[in-house]
């Protein structure tokens, strides 16, 4: 007589079976006791009359399976994951490749084993993670926006592509950002551009504490007198402008939210661009927008309609390139001259008026490479210097020695090689 191979659980349904048949519980119990129904109870005892202990096993035991995937669809994606450029796919990131790409529909699981079997993939036991306490994420879409830069071989030697700027909803996880040229001030705010244009001001940002967005203490200084000092950087006054709240994390673990969302780029990204054979800056800014954000946004973030919008409005008076650019301040001289970066520029006799001797002149090196003068809240027409000063200039008084730029750590190098690039739009020397 053939021996039935039986599972634990289909030995307890057995048993059950067997004490109602004998009468010693009712059908009802038996169908409590085995979570099926008593009308599917009186079938299986009907069944035992002709099959006896073999009505509780799977009519498919020993059997393929009527949904397993056919020998051919397992060759073709073994195949492609034996190509160059599957090499290090994992069995999730596979199979959703797989069907992206190549139409093939195989669940993660029943990849992974084929790619066991295969030599592709090796089981790895996951450790013990770090205990430590989450900090509980915002109720709304903007209300906190965690804002970093990832330097990494996106393009693993194809191109000169290494830094990704990436704006992060800390309430939805809803994603945004660039490849850039450089993690420079022009370059992030390039990128906070957008994002406003996009979505409006969002509430606060999350940064970390580089030389970009916060003024390092000076010897001997305590945090209390450098926050009485109010020292700000070009990035830290632009968010005042805006009414966007700053907050600096003092570890990458407390703006973990981003710093994670790196990893899963580094790892899923890269290969990403790698299958679409990207080699320059601008076509990984077309995959981003076109291919990468809008399925991290419907895979990993939580829908945006779910949660109340706290982004607030760009009004007239919030001009961005205004705000979004260098900003020093000169003092007009006798002569209606002032000085930059080895420069030297005057107003227009046309806009000269009285009183404006010794007054504070705001300037503003945008992002297109323009330079723009205020006075008293008005733009000024300024050209370079090319002939005589307007009135002949009076003796210098004796002053107190200029203090050094605070920015990045002591001097600026905004205006660095700036007059010798030509001024190019925003968007175009964002992409060159």
């Amino acid at each position: 007589m053939e021996r039935i191979a039986m599972s634990q659980e289909e030995r307890d349904v057995l048993d059950w079976l067997k004490r109602a048949k004998a009468g010693n519980m009712t059908q009802r119990e038996a169908a409590e006791k085995i979570g099926i129904s008593e009308r599917w109870v009186r079938k299986l005892l009907k069944r035992m009359t002709k099959q006896g202990d073999a009505v509780v096993v799977h009519g498919l035991q020993g059997r393929p399976s009527n949904r397993k995937l056919s020998a051919q669809t397992q060759r073709q994606a073994l195949a492609l994951l034996k190509q160059p450029d599957w090499h290090d796919f994992g069995p999730t990131f596979a199979a959703e490749q797989l069907a992206k790409r190549h139409q093939i529909q195989v669940g993660k699981e029943t990849l992974r084993g084929w790619m066991i079997e295969a030599g592709l993939w090796t089981s790895r036991s996951r450790g013990q993670p770090a205990v430590h306490g989450w900090r509980p994420r915002r109720s709304g879409f903007g209300e906190l926006v965690q804002w970093d830069t990832s330097e990494h071989d996106w393009l693993e030697g194809r191109g000169p592509v290494r830094y990704l700027v990436r704006m992060i909803d800390d309430a939805t996880s809803w994603s945004w950002g660039r490849f850039v040229a450089s993690d420079s001030t022009r370059h992030n705010m390039g990128v906070l551009w957008e994002y406003l244009e996009k979505n409006g001001r969002m509430v606060d940002v999350y940064t970390d504490r580089d030389s970009m967005f916060t003024v390092p203490h000076r010897p001997g200084e305590s945090r209390e007198k450098q926050q009485q000092a109010d020292r700000l950087t070009q990035l830290g006054r632009a968010l005042r402008e805006l009414g966007i709240g700053s907050i600096l994390a003092y570890s990458p673990q407390a703006k973990g939210r981003v710093e994670r969302s790196f990893l899963t780029a580094q790892d899923r990204l890269v290969k990403q661009l790698r299958l679409a054979k990207v080699s320059t800056l601008s076509e990984a800014n077309g995959f981003l927008e076109n291919e990468y954000w809008p399925e991290w946004n419907a895979h990993f973030a939580r829908p945006v309609a779910d949660f109340p919008n706290h982004h607030r409005a760009l009004t007239p008076s919030l001009e961005l390139a205004s705000i979004l650019c260098h900003v020093e301040e000169r003092v007009i001289g006798n002569d209606y001259t002032f000085s930059l970066a080895g420069r030297r520029y005057q107003l227009s006799r046309s806009q000269v008026q009285a009183g404006m001797r010794r007054k504070r002149l705001r300037l503003e090196l945008r992002l297109d490479g323009t330079l723009r003068a205020r006075y008293e809240g008005r733009y000024v027409e300024i050209s370079e210097c090319d002939g005589p000063p307007l009135v002949e200039k009076l003796p210098k008084k004796k002053s107190k020695p200029v203090r050094k730029d605070h920015n990045a750590g002591g001097r600026s190098h905004w205006m660095q090689g700036f007059f010798d690039r030509p001024s190019p739009s925003l968007w175009k020397s964002l992409a060159d």
